[in-house]
């Protein structure tokens, strides 16, 4: 099969990592019989440099015309005092609203060869952790009106208003039972529906699109329980979606719990199978050309894309199951060393997990 791949590496140890996981796909292309052909372009602060803006239009046209998209990072001191419109980061999205991405997926896995990194007691991380969040990206409170007001005698006033229609609800909700039902299929859905009308209504509308996956058990659960049970008992969770707000806090605090930001992979789907594919980790800019960067984190996006966008299940836990057994065997890049492993560079991981496959 041919899958036609947009490859933006962006700034930083953008272009290192990227290099890896490329390589990866080239592994995965031999093995199984695939012709992956990848289209480079300029996004981020690389982008500005070039072109003056972070997101060239030629840049998204590209886009559209792939299968998917693979980012390494954008953003970087250089570019910091220019206008937030301006930034790298904007670039991101930009391309994630020109794409129409409005799931955002953020795995967070503790591997058992890791468990020391996490900041969980042996008690509670027992065999590893593995836990989906789901976040629906485009609506809530960062995209509902805004503003400030003349509060009288209490002086200036700001507001910003959270809501969700019955279609951004459906779909952010049919994502994750599509995604539990190739997982554990536990779907929790994350609110404050004891407080808040939207969440409420959040609530209605997983329910009833539960119904149309009988298989996958439905849990609700309070956004500050929530918050509190990823910490205290993390292994009940399979898949969690939320809303835009609360899925940026708890996708980052499941993130912390697995101790090891280099190891992260997200996805960013939109309708049908077209997906924005890059690791958790930022540009790093202090450490770009200097081989020490983590690859592994834009290894496993790699293989979110090949399982979300392309259907490859088989060649995506390939990826992960090569990842897992170089993690066994003591590997590390310097982010995860511990005491008694062996630390390798960006170029000698990439080459481990590829040998694995």
């Amino acid at each position: 099969m041919r899958f036609d791949i947009a490859v933006l590496p962006g700034d930083g140890i953008g272009p290192e990592v990227m290099e890896q996981a490329l390589k990866i796909l080239d592994a995965i292309a031999l093995k199984y019989g695939h012709e992956f052909n990848t289209k480079e372009a300029l996004i981020g602060g690389c982008a500005i440099d070039a072109y003056g803006e972070p997101l060239p239009q030629d840049t998204l046209e590209l886009c559209k015309k792939c299968d998917a998209v693979m980012l390494g990072a954008v953003g970087g001191e250089k570019w910091d005092t220019l206008p937030g419109d301006k930034r790298p980061e904007a670039g991101l999205l930009g391309i994630r609203a020109g794409l129409g991405l409005f799931a955002n997926l953020r795995p967070a896995v503790i591997y058992n060869a890791l468990k020391d990194a996490s900041p969980l007691k042996d008690d509670i991380v027992k065999d590893g952790i593995d836990i989906m969040v789901v976040r629906e990206l485009t609506g809530g409170i960062y995209f509902g009106k805004r503003g400030r007001t003349d509060a009288g005698e209490i002086g200036e006033a700001a507001f910003d208003t959270e809501m969700y229609s019955v279609y951004e609800v459906e779909r952010i909700a049919r994502k994750a039972f599509e995604i539990a039902m190739s997982r554990r299929k536990i779907v929790t859905s994350v609110d404050k529906a004891n407080v808040l009308e939207s969440s409420r209504l959040w609530r209605e509308v997983v329910t009833r699109v539960s119904k149309e996956y009988p298989e996958v058990k439905l849990n609700h659960m309070y956004v500050d329980n929530a918050s509190m049970q990823l910490v205290r008992r993390p292994e009940q969770f399979d898949v969690i979606v939320t809303t835009n707000m609360f899925g940026d806090i708890l996708s980052d605090e499941a993130s912390m719990i697995t101790g090891s930001i280099g190891m992260l992979p997200s996805a960013s789907l939109g309708e049908g199978n077209m997906g924005l594919y890059e690791p958790v980790h930022g540009s790093a800019p202090d450490i770009a050309g200097s081989n020490k960067a983590n690859p592994l984190a834009t290894i496993l996006s790699a293989a979110m894309m090949l399982r979300y966008s392309f259907g490859l299940e088989e060649e995506a836990k390939a990826v992960e199951d090569a990842v897992t057994k170089v993690l066994d065997k003591g590997y590390r890049t310097v982010d995860i060393a511990s005491e008694g492993t062996t630390v390798v560079g960006t170029s000698e991981m990439g080459q481990l997990v590829r040998d694995e496959i």
